[in-house]
């Protein structure tokens, strides 16, 4: 039996949905790479994407403590029995990563040594602290959990938020996501798209995204390129309801849900983003790592700190993205970028491992 192989949980409440699960199973890998036994642990059964024979699953279901009444109750008592299950099962920790509420709520109970936060997202806007009525109890339970334990952001930005919104709680730092450029490469020749000379938007329909201003703003361009939209999402009717409005049905193209988005991304003559918010986009590097330029609104976090400021356009400003939409179409190579090597997964695994040890 080894005994000198470090081991790190990943933890994340199941693996299906977005961003945050992938960015958990690319981390896994660049911690394999490193020399990491690693342990991906789960709340939920579900699984979306392929799974790396390397690493290794576990699932403990939430679902059973549902009946315990009270949220704390119920999260306590179901972190008594993750750290006995990790203990058991997996040994001792050098490194746990917790990802996305759910699971950061269950380790704010933990006995645990060893964890760390990942912060997917800039928490003020995304639990819109600066407008709820009940700004005070919901931000009395998010201090309550992330000053337990340290926290790391998926970007600068993602950082700031956190310090400009808690304080100096805990120590933190950020990390960019990882990016599997081989395997995103892999995928994005697995087939060739039945579309030619078009732009694309990858995304969920949902308040951060701001569909609404991207399709508004392709209406004010010269349209001399259709415009696909992948994804799924609770506006997206709304979506479909405003093309029709705007006359557009002939130049966007509603794709839904595509399990493997990366052909069209390839192919497309540049991809855009119009977010109010992100963490750090994985669009935006997945993109880079295939050659395609891309285009973002110079939202809070993320962007700025992925491409040049040529290829941002503000936030909310119909007529700045249409006519940065516009340039694009005239010559899409304008707003070509270079893919940043230091956000392969072992590059990012290694800075992880780093900010581990400086806690020792």
């Amino acid at each position: 039996m080894k005994t000198s192989t470090k081991i790190v949980v990943l933890s994340i409440n199941c693996l299906q949905g977005g961003g945050a699960e992938r960015v958990v199973l690319t981390l896994g890998k660049g911690f394999y790479e490193l020399g990491y036994e690693v342990h991906i642990l789960r709340f939920k059964p579900l699984v979306q994407y392929e799974l790396d024979a390397n690493l290794n699953y576990h699932v403990i279901k939430f679902k059973p403590y549902k009946l315990v009444p009270g949220k704390e109750r119920r999260d306590e008592m179901f972190a008594r029995r993750v750290d006995k299950y990790i203990t058991k099962k997996i040994g001792q920790p050098d490194l746990i990563l917790s990802n996305l509420d759910r699971s950061d709520s269950i380790f704010s109970y933990s006995k645990l040594e060893n964890i760390v936060y990942v912060i997917h997202n800039t928490v003020s806007l995304l639990y819109k602290l600066k407008q709820e009525e009940e700004i005070n109890k919901k931000k009395e339970e998010l201090l309550r959990i992330y000053s337990k334990h340290p926290c790391i952001g998926v970007s600068n930005g993602v950082k700031k938020d956190f310090v400009q919104t808690f304080g100096n709680i805990t120590p933190t730092a950020a990390i960019h996501n990882p990016i599997d450029r081989d395997d995103i490469q892999r995928q994005a020749n697995a087939f060739i798209p039945e579309y030619q000379n078009y732009i694309v938007h990858v995304g969920s329909f949902k308040d951060a995204k701001r569909h609404d201003l991207l399709i508004q703003a392709y209406a004010r361009t010269d349209k001399s390129m259709p415009l696909l939209l992948l994804g799924q999402g609770k506006h997206k009717s709304e979506m479909e309801k405003l093309v029709t409005e705007l006359k557009l049905e002939d130049k966007i193209i509603f794709l839904g849900f595509r399990e493997n988005p990366f052909p069209y991304i390839k192919h497309a003559q540049f991809k855009v983003l119009t977010s109010d918010w992100e963490g750090c986009p994985l669009v935006i590097p997945e993109a880079l790592a295939i050659g395609t330029p891309v285009i973002s609104t110079d939202c809070p976090s993320g962007p700025s700190e992925l491409l040049p400021s040529n290829n941002l356009m503000p936030m909310r400003d119909v007529d700045a993205i249409a006519e940065k939409m516009n340039q694009a179409m005239k010559n899409p190579q304008q707003f070509h970028s270079l893919f940043d090597e230091d956000m392969l997964p072992v590059k990012i695994a290694e800075k992880y491992h780093t900010f581990a040890e400086s806690l020792k």
